[in-house]
C-alpha cells in the first residue's frame, strides 16, 4: 500500500506539472492561466466614458459628434480592451503566430461583455478565401465560438462572405480604409427582424465592420451590435 501511495503522489505531481505554464507576457509561472493575474490587470483599458455606438472616448459617455453627423450602420459597439501594448503583441501572436489557445481566453472576455443573450445570431467577420487559405483560420470565428457556447447564440457562417480581396486594412492610412472595403461583403440571407452580433478581433476605424453592418442592414437586420476584443484609439 505505501508503494502505491507514493506512486500515486508522483503521478499527481507530474500531472500538476503539466497543467502549469508560464505567462505569455512576463514568463512568470501562471499555473493553468495563459496570462498571469498581474499582467492581466495591466492590460490596456478603454476609458469608462465613451460613445455607445463606436466606443471612442467622449466627455460624458454620450454619442460622439461623428456618429451624430454620420450614423454608422451598427447600433452599439462592445469592446473589451484598448488596442495598445502589450495587448497588440498578444493579438498578433494569436493571428500570425497561430497561438489558437488565446481564442478561448479572448473569447471569454468577449462573452463577459454581454449582459444577456442580446442577439439571434453571430456573424464573425468573414475573410476572403485567399486570405483564409494563407492564414489557415479566421480569427473572428475562433473568438465567436466561446461567445456562442456561453450564450447559446448560433454562429452563421453561410449568409455573409467576403467577395473582394482587398489590401489589408492595417497597411492603409485611416482615411483610405472605408474606400478599401466598399462592396467587400455579400449577404444572401433574409435577416428581417433579426438581432445580429458581428464579431471581430480589432476595431480601428471600424470601416470593415461598418461595411458588413451595411450589408446586413440591407437584408433586413433589426439591430446590429459589434463585439470586438480591442478598440484602437485615433492617433493623438
Amino acid at each position: 500500500m505505501p508503494i502505491l501511495t507514493q506512486t500515486a503522489r508522483r503521478i499527481l505531481r507530474s500531472c500538476a506539472g503539466l497543467l502549469t505554464q508560464d505567462c505569455l507576457l512576463c514568463a512568470a509561472s501562471s499555473g493553468a492561466r495563459l496570462i498571469c493575474s498581474a499582467c492581466e490587470a495591466d492590460l490596456p483599458q478603454l476609458p469608462a466614458r465613451r460613445c455607445p455606438r463606436c466606443a471612442l472616448p467622449t466627455p460624458h459617455g454620450e454619442v460622439c459628434g461623428r456618429c451624430l453627423a454620420k450614423p454608422p450602420h451598427y447600433d452599439l459597439t462592445l469592446a473589451a480592451l484598448r488596442y495598445d501594448f502589450p495587448l497588440d503583441k498578444l493579438v498578433q501572436s494569436f493571428k500570425y503566430g497561430h497561438r489558437l489557445a488565446l481564442a478561448s481566453y479572448f473569447g471569454a472576455r468577449l462573452a463577459a461583455l454581454l449582459a444577456s443573450s442580446c442577439a439571434d445570431l453571430i456573424v464573425p467577420v468573414p475573410l476572403h478565401p485567399l486570405r483564409l487559405r494563407a492564414r489557415g483560420f479566421n480569427q473572428a470565428l475562433e473568438l465567436a465560438r466561446p461567445v456562442s457556447r456561453a450564450w447559446r447564440i448560433p454562429i452563421d457562417l453561410r449568409s455573409c462572405r467576403r467577395i473582394r480581396h482587398t489590401p489589408a486594412q492595417a497597411d492603409l492610412p485611416w482615411r483610405e480604409r472605408a474606400a478599401n472595403v466598399r462592396g467587400a461583403f455579400q449577404c444572401t440571407a433574409d435577416f428581417t427582424g433579426k438581432r445580429v452580433l458581428l464579431v471581430d478581433d480589432v476595431m480601428t476605424t471600424g470601416a470593415s465592420l461598418d461595411e458588413l453592418a451595411r450589408s446586413v442592414r440591407l437584408h433586413g437586420a433589426e439591430q446590429v451590435t459589434l463585439l470586438v476584443l480591442a478598440r484602437a484609439l485615433p492617433p493623438a
